[in-house]
């Protein structure tokens, strides 16, 4: 069998390196905030060629510290697409601030014709997510936010490295948050996160949110500080992810391009990348219209598949106080309901790769 994902062959293939960043972190006695962190976050922002990165405990958080820093809570609005994993709105709700959602285009990230519309007095930030990989188109977006005077914030838990005209994503509003869960394309082993900024009024405040709002051990300075840290031994094995980064995002790109080169069944809808855009793959999603038919038959043919998401947030039980019903964002309830996730995973081989072409070209003529 398939599986949808593997994240231990990453790890067989760096082993001596992991093993060893991870003996150097124990043998320390240092494990919180130290100098693998500080190393992190340079490497990590100087990748991004941005100024500044902080270190957190997950990509969740870095999102909810984010807008604690900008001081967006109760009575304010954030734009967010519809689409998105529910991360992203619990980064705004759990602030006191309400969502308001926004349809996605055809590349499954936010579309900028569906934004200007939902913009209200209240409404004080656009946070977008760079969905499943691929860059959004930022330039309108930009405009938008720069006419309306609103903040400009980018989820790019799923798109390390993916650029928009050939700049990085998270490098265009005043914040990007990223996630480097185990299953990310630059994944951790086990949860973490960043923020980075070019603000150094922001990155300062982040800072000290992050670490229980204190810049110096014992003088707190912030009310609502909380204990959102990276740890050593996480930095220190991101380290080696950043070093492999180009050969490990270089490798999904090659088997996605053998996907839409390959894959040719009129019963699946491939997924597309938008001109000026880049795509890192971190997930391969097709569109079909019977998926459970899909997803059994996959299975009984050898291969794992998942879905990415079956609920979209606006229905979804946590957010049924904003009173939304079923018909008020068509586009993302049909994808809901039709979007199916290819494995695709560093250290697949060229004969799983292979096999999931040929399961996929034969499906509805079994």
């Amino acid at each position: 069998m398939i599986p949808c994902n593997d994240s231990k062959r990453l790890f067989d293939r760096y082993k001596d390196e992991f093993e060893a960043a991870a003996l150097s972190v124990l043998r320390s006695g240092w494990y919180v905030l130290g100098e693998n962190v500080l190393k992190f976050e340079k490497k990590f922002a100087d990748s991004l060629n941005c100024k500044y990165c902080v270190g957190v405990d997950n990509g969740t958080n870095a999102i909810k510290i984010g807008f604690q820093a900008l001081g967006i809570g109760k009575g304010d609005e954030v734009l967010v697409q519809a689409n998105t994993y529910i991360a992203t709105v619990l980064g705004i709700s759990s602030n006191g601030a309400t969502p308001v959602f926004v349809e996605p285009n055809s590349f499954f990230n936010m579309d900028e014709n569906d934004i200007e519309k939902r913009i209200t007095s209240k409404t004080k930030a656009i946070i977008v997510t760079h969905l499943y990989g691929q860059a959004t188109k930022m330039d309108k977006i930009i405009s938008l936010c720069s006419k309306y005077n609103l903040f400009l914030l980018e989820d790019c838990a799923q798109a390390h490295y993916a650029k928009f005209n050939n700049q990085y994503v998270g490098t265009f509003g005043v914040m990007g948050f990223f996630s480097f869960y185990p299953t990310k394309n630059i994944g951790a082993f086990g949860d973490a996160g960043a923020i980075v900024t070019n603000n150094e009024m922001v990155y300062k405040k982040v800072k000290m949110l992050r670490n229980y709002g204190s810049e110096v051990r014992y003088n707190f300075e912030l009310e609502n500080g909380c204990n959102s840290r990276l740890d050593e031994m996480q930095a220190a094995l991101l380290l080696i992810k950043i070093k492999h980064s180009k050969e490990i995002t270089e490798e999904k790109i090659k088997i996605a391009n053998y996907y839409l080169d390959n894959i040719n069944n009129p019963l699946v809808k491939l997924p597309k990348v938008e001109v000026g855009c880049t795509c890192v793959w971190h997930l391969f999603v097709l569109q079909v219209q019977d998926r459970d038919k899909f997803v059994n038959y996959m299975f009984d043919n050898g291969v794992k598949t998942d879905i990415h998401y079956p609920i979209p947030p606006h229905l979804s039980k946590a957010y049924s106080f904003l009173n939304y019903q079923k018909g008020d964002y068509p586009f993302t309830e049909s994808l809901s309901e039709s979007i199916v996730d290819l494995p695709i995973f560093n250290g697949m081989t060229d004969d799983e790769i292979i096999k999931v072409v040929e399961a996929v070209n034969l499906y509805g003529k079994e």
